[in-house]
């Protein structure tokens, strides 16, 4: 009595915490029912992860544990519930790589805590087959298309048509689940229900179906479906896309682009709390993107599929013969059809003696063609095995005197050889079209790694700062030349007043009958021109004044030799200070970083002052 209490106890601990868990993610804030449901049921799936176990091995658990022999209505206590999922837990855990092992008996309390808390409220200890088959079949992994025919398996009648009561029966224990994670107000059960689901069709097939439920938008009592396994595709996807409210430069998850704003995006958490600014309202029409496209990638895709490469239309579910369907734990066969499909294009190379896929098939494009060949080869051999499975499975029914539905997926030779080819064909145009993919990305990488002018344009920053810059540099360059024609005009004045000098002296010296204290003259045509100095060299004027006016006529360089007068001396001096000064205010301007040079220069031009002033 103890020992029951106990565990009575411990699994009213278990089954707060995984609510505590799922509160604690605080999913209520997303404002639209569909997704809040989809993410509290997902992250159940995940927690308990029945995520990893996929629909054919729960299939497979199923058989295992003699469920298929069990009437739906049939119930099994909470030890025997308990045995099952041990029992797929470490069936999983097999499958599992070592560094990937999960935690057998958290996962075995989690889930057997939350199915008795949704389909034993009561607290009867019991549970009914179909209520532990539909949850099961629901929450785990694979694919939807597989799910729902699995289950349309179990609801419809001999002649492979759906018995309206037993899909009745299923939606009562399927639409248990979000009332256990509090969103029975949206979507609980309800008596019509089944009608909304198939408000016309009287008699329903497995393609109709699959037609209806996996529609766009399907049943709105079952539209989180769909969405849970949406959400588990885009869980890793990244879009590249600064989001416009949150200002995150990058998404995860769903994308939602306005169909009325241009280029606003929010990314799914945004969008699932109602945020919007600007002229975004909530009312606007939203697409939601489930993956990312770059430009160059939707331009070759509009033209593939104006060129006809890509097919238009695709139905959203592979066509199934329109006869029985045997309840699919009762064979033993299922399971293993799921690695054939997955597996195709691996099969097909092994068997003709080819290589699997590699990076140089890849990048031989040529080899299309022989691909084509093997396809074809593949498709014959599997057309040949599928008959002779065909005539060994009609003579052992034979023989046992089996019901002839256990045929049911024995399908048509030729008709799976055309389904064969064409999805082949669809994954050799997809291979196509992920190698045109991969040699324009590697142009585009060897375009960038080469620096080109065009990289400055594409910086407005930089651009400015190069039009400043060459702006600048015409502007000094004007001026040099400004003071360059400005120099020479004043040593031509230099030259005319030193002519005036010497014809001044040579009359006084006429006059006195001697000749002046001076060096023999030089004329005025043995004059130099001075050169011009390089702006790159950075020097300044010397120290005298005689090599301020180096390379100028002999006459201005003879007067400054001997006795001249002092008012035409002081002229002379000043006209070379204002050389000195202008050539010096080049310097700095070419030259403004070299403060030291130009203290220099200051001292010097002032020495010059002095000196002339003493003389």
């Amino acid at each position: 009595m103890i020992e029951e209490g106990s565990k009575r106890g411990k699994a009213m601990v278990e089954k707060r915490q995984l609510f505590m868990e799922m509160r604690a993610q605080n999913f209520d804030v997303i404002r639209l029912s569909t997704y809040r449901t989809a993410c509290k049921l997902r992250f159940v799936q995940k927690r308990c992860n029945l995520h990893l176990v996929d629909v054919w091995n729960m299939i497979e658990a199923f058989r295992d544990s003699g469920l298929n022999t069990l009437d739906h209505n049939a119930e099994i206590n909470v030890s025997r519930l308990e045995t099952i999922l041990s029992s797929i837990y470490y069936q999983l855990n097999k499958r599992l790589p070592t560094t990937h092992q999960i935690n057998v008996e958290q996962s075995i309390g989690l889930l057997l805590n939350f199915m008795v808390a949704t389909y034993d409220s009561e607290g009867h200890g019991k549970l009914t087959v179909f209520s532990m088959k539909s949850m099961l079949a629901t929450m785990c992994g694979g694919k939807i298309v597989d799910k729902l025919r699995y289950i349309f398996s179990q609801i419809s009648d001999s002649n492979g048509v759906m018995a309206f009561a037993k899909f009745d029966q299923f939606l009562r224990e399927v639409l248990k689940l979000p009332t256990a994670v509090f969103e029975g107000p949206s979507f609980g059960y309800t008596e019509h229900s089944v009608r909304t689901c198939f408000p016309q069709q009287k008699k329903i097939l497995l393609n109709t179906f699959l037609d209806i439920l996996m529609a766009d938008p399907p049943p709105q009592c079952l539209v989180w479906l769909p969405l849970m396994h949406r959400l588990a595709n885009v869980e890793n996807v990244f879009h590249p896309v600064e989001c416009s409210y949150c200002r995150s430069e990058s998404m995860m998850g769903f994308r939602y682009r306005c169909q009325q704003c241009h280029g606003y995006q929010l990314c799914q958490s945004c969008f699932w709390r109602g945020h919007a600014n600007g002229p975004h309202s909530n009312q606007h029409q939203m697409k939601e993107h489930s993956s990312w496209k770059s430009p160059a990638k939707k331009l070759s895709h509009a033209i593939s599929k104006s060129l006809g490469c890509v097919p238009i239309g695709e139905p959203p579910h592979p066509m199934f013969p329109e006869q029985s369907e045997k309840p699919q734990d009762t064979m033993a066969h299922t399971v293993q059809q799921k690695p054939v499909a997955n597996n195709m294009n691996n099969t097909m190379l092994m068997s003709s003696g080819a290589p699997t896929p590699t990076k140089s098939v890849l990048e031989s494009p040529s080899r299309l063609d022989e691909e084509h060949r093997l396809i074809a080869r593949y498709a014959a051999r599997l057309a040949a095995e599928a008959g002779n499975s065909t005539v060994s499975s009609s003579t052992v029914s034979s023989s046992t005197q089996c019901p002839p539905t256990d045929l049911s997926f024995n399908f048509d030779a030729n008709k799976q050889q055309r389904q064969l080819i064409a999805e082949l064909e669809n994954k050799n145009r997809s291979l196509r079209e992920i190698l045109q993919e991969i040699q324009r990305l590697r142009l585009e990488h060897e375009q960038a790694s080469q620096p080109t002018p065009e990289k400055a344009q594409q910086n407005p920053t930089l651009l400015a700062e190069l039009r400043l810059l060459r702006h600048r540099k015409d502007e000094l360059e004007r001026r040099m030349s400004a003071l360059q024609e400005s120099r020479r005009e004043l040593m031509v004045q230099l030259e005319g007043l030193m002519r005036l000098l010497k014809d001044e002296e040579q009359k006084q010296a006429a006059q006195t009958g001697g000749s002046p204290h001076s060096s023999p003259s030089h004329g005025a045509g043995c004059s130099m021109p001075m050169p011009i100095r390089s702006t790159s060299a950075g020097s300044t004027p010397t120290h005298t004044p005689q090599d301020c006016l180096a390379g100028v006529g002999g006459d201005v360089l003879e007067a400054f030799a001997h006795g001249v007068p002092r008012n035409l001396r002081n002229d002379l001096l000043v006209a070379a200070d204002s050389i000195t000064n202008t050539m010096s205010s080049l310097v700095k301007e070419l030259h403004s970083d070299d403060a030291a040079e130009e203290e220099d220069n200051n001292m010097r031009n002032g020495g010059l002052r002095d000196r002339a002033e003493a003389e």
